[in-house]
């Protein structure tokens, strides 16, 4: 059963007393979206609401230096969940914390403010809502050291599918934590799964994946397995995705919605996925951000790699699925490059930014492309103005390098800190000589 989620500090204290919690873990991530955590016991949690608790931030990476290395970390209250996977006697819960300076101002290196920071900006436009749905594909594999499979099941397959009780379980203790299931079901590749969540705000949605990635991998551990968000693990089969739904919405208008539209879409949408096609060359290193990532982004494996749009066509970036009448609040797009090893508070922001860019300036969307990319010739994509993702971590760094819209967006320190991160995992790549290298050229050269 769910734990009711809480208002405020005092909701917080009256569950802690009726749920016998005894530590409160605080969460947060790094740059690179690896969770951090710090656990506190219910006595300090008066004294964590009003102050915060204290923590060397120049131990995170891409924080602070050691010379100004204190951070206070501040709980969100709304975020309360008691962690299903603890024992239920004293009880462990989590809360999502926001970073501030010791002088109480919000430090610019949170994700968390980078996404809060970007959703006021969109308010600032008269948007009140900027609501969320991925798609998590992951991998269960018998153990962290190979990618040894549970099954050779394929897409929806059901008698080789040998993680049903998993996700079963995954999903009772999502739910339990407040998190709303819409479907889960085996995915294209041998021992690769996906559990979707229904739709949220951003934010909410920022915390629920990081959930979802904590509570998939608890679980798998339970069981003597292994769950893995790496984009690319397996060699000659699909990739783990992040496909994003996305709109906005004024109220309870969707603003994506035209009635009297073709395509049912409002100048608005239409607009934001210029913006999107427009800029998404600068944010892939954020919707992409490991040398794993671009081994998915190539031609033939289902992920999207040709910037266009369309609406039934899978092999365009960004997808409109078909409007249905009296449905008019779910229109929405999706894009299908972001992968679920992304930093979720940051890939969530440089969506919004690029989609309120094409908002704001004007521009203008080409019509839909129906047709299978992957099958046209590189004469026919030319003429159709259809272009290509970043192949490489490095290509990624180029683009993100020269934009000013990503700097915008995450700010100059996050933004900073990405870049050089990145090129020092870049540099770290190109420099290690692979089993492939060996076996190909040891014998001829």
């Amino acid at each position: 059963m769910s734990v009711e989620k809480p208002r405020d500090k005092k909701d917080v204290m009256e569950l802690v007393k009726q749920y016998d919690v005894k530590f409160v873990r605080f969460w947060f991530t790094d740059i690179l979206g690896q969770l951090k955590s710090f656990a506190v016991p219910v006595e300090e949690l008066e004294v964590a609401f009003e102050e915060g608790m204290g923590f060397d931030g120049s131990s995170i990476q891409g924080f602070v230096g050691i010379e100004e290395s204190d951070m206070v970390a501040k709980p969100d209250p709304t975020t309360f969940a008691i962690l299903p996977w603890r024992p239920k006697e004293k009880a462990v819960a989590r809360m999502f914390c926001d970073i501030y300076k010791p002088d109480g101002s919000p430090y610019e290196g949170d994700p968390r403010y980078v996404l809060k920071k970007n959703l006021e900006k969109m308010k600032e436009m008269g948007f009140t809502n900027f609501y969320l749905g991925p798609e998590c594909e992951f991998f269960y594999f018998k153990s962290d050291e190979g990618t040894e499979i549970l099954d050779k099941g394929g897409y929806f397959d059901y008698p080789m599918d040998a993680a049903e009780d998993l996700r079963r379980e995954t999903i009772f203790c999502l739910e339990q934590m407040g998190i709303k299931v819409e479907y889960s079901h085996h995915e294209v590749a041998p021992s690769q799964h996906e559990i979707d969540l229904r739709y949220a705000d951003a934010l909410e949605m920022a915390d629920m994946v990081m959930t979802y990635r904590i509570v998939v991998k608890e679980v798998a551990k339970k069981y003597g397995l292994y769950a893995t968000f790496m984009p690319k693990p397996l060699f000659g089969e699909n990739g783990s995705g992040m496909h994003t739904h996305q709109s906005l919405f004024k109220g309870d208008q969707n603003a994506f919605f035209d009635a009297n539209d073709k395509y049912y879409l409002s100048d608005v949408a239409k607009k934001y996925i210029a913006g999107i096609l427009t800029h998404i060359k600068e944010i892939t290193l954020v919707l992409n951000q490991w040398v794993n990532s671009y081994k998915r982004l190539v031609p033939g494996y289902e992920a999207p790699v040709y910037i266009a749009w369309a609406r039934k066509n899978r092999s365009a970036l960004i997808r409109v699925p078909l409007y249905k009448p009296g449905k008019e609040k779910a229109t929405r797009i999706e894009l299908r490059s972001p992968d679920p090893a992304c930093n979720p508070y940051l890939a969530f922001a440089c969506m919004l930014a690029a989609g309120l860019k094409g908002i704001k300036e004007g521009y203008s969307l080409p019509e839909p492309v129906e047709k299978n990319i992957f099958k046209l010739t590189e004469e026919e994509k030319k003429a159709l103005g259809i272009d290509s993702l970043p192949g490489s971590l490095g290509e990624a760094i180029a683009y993100a390098e020269k934009s000013d819209l990503l700097k915008e967006t995450l700010g100059e320190h996050v933004f900073n800190e990405l870049i050089a991160i990145k090129k020092q995992e870049w540099d770290e790549y190109r420099v290690q000589v692979f089993p492939y290298e060996l076996e190909k050229y040891l014998p001829i050269l």
